[in-house]
């Protein structure tokens, strides 16, 4: 099928619009422009990135891709999002997702509200606008064309996918555990995703002025659709190793000294080769410093674990079966310290 005269394919609008999102100074010479400068940037907002993340941001700033993060939770995918605001300096716009989200919380709804209200206040002038209609067919189109007025821009209120396509510096938003949407939600995001624009049907298309870039997190509750995945670039953020989390465990939690940052990260590390519910996260190790700090903690003791293991494990069968460890993982961590 031959596209309409006059107006371009979607796959050519597409190519425009992201031709136009290469010549932009922020993506040309800001924060994103170059995988060095992104590592650095979100250093400084206090995300400690890899070259492979970094690298996935370049490429979805410069090619105009939405981006597709996967993870166990608490790996730091919506703080990656909460990081790349701040270092493009844009607002956040955060959509969470849930079973059954449909969009009237996520695109737009109607001020019925207003539209009640403005319906009570012209009931008292309809008499004078259809005094004079020589038929009822006149009075109907008359009437026709003020109820079209209810169904205008002026009535819309924006939801979070609205409300990012029409920021006019552009915007960061987050469209967090897609995973926990279902599949009709997860089609409707495709012309977004795509194009980065909207069709409600009273109003017409919406187009973003200045495109958005877009975040999707998903701890693989389920699988996506195929269609989804094809319109996003993929980013997997693995647990981390010893050297990367006690960087992202000093940059959050500055205070904690340097040996106790070194035991209590090879503790969280031995943790993670157990058969256990839920292995630690990065998010938990955080709390887990934070927590030693407040306790004054220089060293890792028996039973200062002990008492602060809910910290780092969420189900009481996980602390019953790592509390008879405590000790041996001390010893190998103090042995593997003074390796080094």
């Amino acid at each position: 099928m031959r596209p309409c005269r006059g107006r371009p394919s979607p796959a050519r609008e597409e190519d425009a619009n992201r031709a136009l999102f290469l010549t932009a100074p922020s993506v040309a010479h800001g924060p994103l422009a170059s995988v060095e400068n992104i590592i650095e940037g979100l250093a400084g907002v206090g995300y400690i990135a890899s070259h492979r993340i970094a690298t996935a941001l370049y490429m979805a700033g410069h090619l105009q891709k939405p981006v597709l993060v996967e993870g166990v939770a608490g790996v730091g995918k919506t703080e990656l999002a909460l990081g790349a605001a701040a270092m493009l300096r844009l607002p956040l716009i955060r959509l969470q997702c849930y079973e059954g989200l449909d969009e009237s919380k996520a695109l737009y709804e109607w001020k019925y509200g207003k539209q009640l209200l403005y319906t009570q206040i012209l009931k008292d002038h309809m008499g004078a606008e259809f005094a004079d209609a020589p038929d009822m067919a006149t009075a109907m189109e008359r009437l026709h064309g003020v109820g079209d007025l209810f169904y205008s821009e002026a009535f819309l209120e924006p939801r979070p996918l609205l409300q990012a396509l029409r920021s006019a510096d552009g915007a960061v938003l987050l469209i967090d555990e897609i995973d926990k949407s279902d599949e009709a939600f997860e089609a409707f995001l495709l012309e977004l995703l795509s194009a980065f624009q909207v069709s409600i049907p009273e109003v017409g298309i919406i187009k973003a002025t200045t495109p958005p870039m877009v975040f999707l997190t998903s701890n693989n509750v389920r699988d996506l659709g195929d269609a989804l995945k094809r319109r996003c670039l993929h980013l997997h953020i693995p647990l981390p190793d010893q050297r990367l989390e006690e960087q992202i465990v000093a940059s959050r939690v500055p205070e904690v000294e340097a040996r106790l940052r070194g035991e209590l990260v090879r503790f969280v590390q031995n943790l993670r080769g157990l058969d256990l519910r839920k292995l630690p996260s990065i998010s938990e190790t955080v709390d887990w410093a934070r927590a030693l700090v407040l306790l004054h903690a220089h060293v890792l003791d028996p039973a200062l674990v002990r008492e602060t293991l809910n910290v780092l494990l969420k189900f009481e069968q996980d602390i019953v079966a790592v509390e008879p460890r405590i000790g041996a993982f001390l010893r190998q961590g103090a042995e593997a310290s003074r390796g080094d």
